[in-house]
């Protein structure tokens, strides 16, 4: 059985659970403490002079490997900055060597992760090999030809470049890192929801109403001096009594056409200056009126 961390990381000097009673001589109390100083940890209060039998420990439990780079590209590329080599002028057999080196490391503890790494070795051995050919001289034209190097650097400085936008990319808030979106729960049932009516519905409900009263007209043919105060008045009395009174049952229909006009324009100058409310719940729903609601 494998002692508990609790167990380990208890002090290792003389306590009360060595078995010795308070008033112990001082040789005993010597002795405890010369056994308390040679145990490597405590298990439930007793010294642990040495490890259990069967205390397993893997092989690979202390082995810690750190992924620093991104790729092969990133580890040449750390090389050659590293020792402020000229990235147009690479040394191949110094950056070649000292690659080499890694990749056996990582090729002794994961040989997937060390696959892409030596297939880069592979080139820049390749690229040291086509660097040691002699060169081809006539008399008149030397015949140097591409430099071997040349499609590595061109790889090495797109990606610095990529390398560098990324990190500048990076710097930049991002949401989820740096920054996140507020939320804030709205009660829709305090909005309030206007209706969608149709204006025209007053207009047809007054057409009606001058049908309705025409329906009923004479010929009587005389001078009326109608006031359209007073029948702003009459109507302001007739909503007094009533909290809602439909718009047909404000007027009277056998009362004449003037007579219906001149009230449909008191009732319009009430409700221009707010002392009345015309409202419909839905089209074509009634239309009704009542007094302005005034706040006390």
């Amino acid at each position: 059985m494998l002692p508990d961390q609790a167990a380990l990381d208890a002090p290792a000097g003389p306590g009360p659970d060595d078995g010795l009673e308070p008033g112990a001589p001082p040789e005993a109390l010597a002795a405890a403490g010369d056994v308390a100083a040679e145990a490597i940890a405590r298990l439930y209060g007793e010294p642990v002079l040495k490890l259990p039998s069967d205390l397993y420990i893997p092989p690979d439990a202390l082995e810690v490997f750190l992924d620093a780079f991104e790729g092969p590209l990133d580890l040449l590329l750390y090389l050659i900055r590293k020792q402020n080599f000229n990235i147009l002028d690479i040394p191949m057999a110094q950056v070649t060597l000292q690659y080499l080196e890694y990749v056996e490391q990582i090729r002794r503890s994961n040989l997937e992760l060390a696959a892409e790494y030596l297939l880069m070795a592979a080139m820049l051995i390749e690229i040291k090999s086509r660097m040691l050919l002699p060169r081809r001289q006539d008399d008149l034209v030397e015949d140097v030809g591409d430099d071997p190097r040349a499609e590595l650097v061109r790889r090495l400085l797109d990606y610095e470049q990529m390398k560098i936008a990324a990190l500048e990319l990076n710097k930049l808030p991002q949401e989820g890192r740096d920054l996140w979106r507020p939320s804030l729960f709205v009660e829709q049932g305090n909005a309030p929801v206007w209706p969608d009516v149709d204006p025209w519905d007053l207009q047809r409900a007054w057409m009606d109403v001058m049908r309705r009263a025409s329906l009923t007209q004479h010929h009587k043919i005389s001078r009326q001096e109608l006031s359209v105060r007073e029948h702003m008045s009459a109507i302001l009395r007739t909503l007094q009594s009533e909290r809602f009174v439909e718009f047909a049952d404000l007027f009277e229909a056998g009362a004449g056409v003037p007579v219906v006009v001149v009230h449909f324009v008191a009732m319009l100058e009430l409700a221009k200056e707010t002392l009345i409310e015309i409202t419909q719940a839905e089209p074509f729903a009634p239309i009704y009126v009542r007094l302005a609601y005034s706040p006390a």
